[in-house]
């Protein structure tokens, strides 16, 4: 049966009208409920006057904002799709999926005028404004003003679209993730129970909103609940530790890929800073270091790890608090409404404890990419989505995601997952970075190469750091090289670029297997 998609921003102006629902550092301003849904009505006034109808898309280039919930509640309440932008791409990069995804106005931060102005007239964007959190009299904020909220209601499905979030280009261009209605709504019911997300949650958002972590770990859930959130436009250690301490702030929520929380645990402040009121410290999107499950642990934080991508709204698999310990490094178990299972290259059902690629199924996946047939045909096996993530299940039903299933590397006729090898290097405390890729290799086809980057005034010898992986590894997981450099290539959310690496170390000519 076909469900109607409901207005979040209505309701709770209409149950919760002055409670806070945004609060924006960077631009030091607060909406209640109330503010938002005012909002949000004038921007679909104004979207509508300038001609957007059902289905139109309606671009977003800008750090963290409050203006990107608002233009999501105003598309929602008139059937227009929102399309988040990377602002870490270039120029050719963004031109690439405003031509793919055709939207009709740009809403864009000042700070990236220059190339705004290019992409609204290379990609022949019909209209634009922009946002300025220094200027009452911005275009964004003039087009709120002339727009007396009045807008004709339009008839919104839960198969919907809301929004196109564009997946990273690491093999050939992005392709656009269709997001519905129906993937939001699954997104805050599988997401909202296991992590205590209600009306008195609080979460510093940190990841960028173009990514689905930024905006639905759990900034839409705490939302829909009716909850705050806390913006800053960019993640910052430093002041990320600041915002959680703050009594003031009252920070119970808190989510990030493994980067952030690994600059935060070695930023000078971690541990003088009170973390006493933060209730769920989520982290998900990349295999996690144990090293960072435990010191965080040691300062009384269990993490709540999961597992999801932007296809999957992105909640898939969660892990319960209660088993954060005893779990230390699983994904944990299938979301509420979700199914997944382990398979093999010919897609049959593994046993517990053999590694094969993850599939997963629900009213949470993705019905595919905009403008992509193919890619949508490749990417499923029937209803079964085909996740691309190397994992294993063990007696207790416990999925352990291992690596990214074309990260993997063959040694000598063994598969070889980097992140496993990474964990072992993150034992040495001089480390504060690790990436494995795997090089060709004469004798054993492929072997790995660990490229470091060591604390502020640490050393370390290659010798040192083969035989801590010997002593901790089967040798054919050993890395075989060792490079040191100054920093890790990590895309807007943190995650390691291995595509960059290899490029560095192999040429471009080495294959793209990320």
């Amino acid at each position: 049966m076909t469900v109607k998609h409901y207005d979040w921003s209505a309701y709770h102006a209409n149950v919760r009208p002055n409670k806070v629902a945004i609060r924006d550092l960077s631009a030091n301003k607060e909406l209640t409920y109330s503010e938002l849904n005012i909002r949000a009505n004038k921007l679909a006034g104004w979207l509508q006057s300038q001609g957007i109808k059902k289905g139109d898309r309606v671009a977003i280039l800008s750090q963290n904002c409050a203006e990107f919930f608002e233009l999501e509640f105003a598309c929602a309440k008139i059937g227009a799709i929102e399309l988040p932008l990377n602002w870490r791409l270039t120029k050719p990069e963004l031109e690439y999926i405003l031509k793919d995804s055709t939207p009709h106005i740009l809403i864009y931060d000042a700070m990236f005028l220059d190339i705004s102005i290019e992409l609204q007239k290379d990609c022949s964007i019909s209209s634009s404004l922009q946002i300025d959190s220094d200027d009452l009299q911005s275009e964004y904020e003039e087009a709120l003003n002339s727009s007396d909220g009045s807008h004709e209601v339009v008839e919104s499905f839960q198969e919907d679209l809301i929004m196109i979030m564009y997946t990273s280009g690491t093999t050939g261009h992005p392709k656009g993730a269709m997001i519905n209605h129906q993937m939001q709504l699954y997104n805050c019911i599988n997401l909202a129970s296991p992590v205590f997300v209600t009306s008195e949650s609080v979460q510093l958002v940190v990841l960028p909103l173009f990514h689905t972590g930024g905006m639905n770990c759990y900034a839409n859930p705490v939302l829909h609940a009716g909850g705050e959130i806390i913006l800053i436009k960019e993640f910052e250690p430093g002041l990320a530790l600041s915002i959680i301490g703050n009594s003031e702030c009252g920070v119970t929520h808190f989510f990030a890929v493994p980067a952030p929380y690994q600059f935060m645990m070695n930023h000078p402040d971690f541990d003088k800073t009170d973390l006493s009121r933060l209730k769920v410290a989520g982290i998900g999107g990349a295999p996690c270091a144990e090293a960072i499950l435990r010191t965080w642990s040691d300062r009384g934080v269990s993490m709540t790890q999961g597992w999801g991508m932007t296809e999957t709204s992105p909640g898939g698999i969660g892990l319960d608090a209660a088993d954060a310990e005893r779990k230390l490094g699983a994904a944990g178990k299938p979301l509420l409404h979700t199914e997944v299972k382990v398979v093999d290259d010919e897609g049959k059902e593994l046993p517990w404890g053999e590694v094969g690629e993850l599939y997963i199924r629900g009213p949470n996946i993705t019905p595919g990419y905009w403008n992509k047939p193919e890619a949508t045909r490749d990417s499923f096996e029937g209803d079964w989505l085909k996740t691309g993530d190397a994992a294993r299940v063990d007696d207790e039903g416990f999925i352990y995601i291992v690596d990214r299933w074309k990260d993997m590397y063959i040694s000598g006729g063994e598969n070889v997952y980097p992140a496993e090898v990474e964990n072992v290097l993150y034992q040495l405390p001089q480390i504060a970075e690790a990436a494995i890729i795997g090089v060709p290799d004469e004798r054993w086809g492929e072997t790995g190469k660990a490229i470091l980057v060591l604390k502020a005034g640490e050393v370390l010898e290659e010798k040192d750091i083969i035989s801590h992986c010997l002593e901790n590894l089967a040798k054919f997981k050993v890395p075989q090289s060792v490079e040191f450099i100054e920093a890790l290539p990590r895309n807007a959310t943190g995650k390691v670029l291995k595509r960059t690496l290899r490029d560095e170390f192999l040429g471009t000519d080495a294959p793209a297997i990320s």
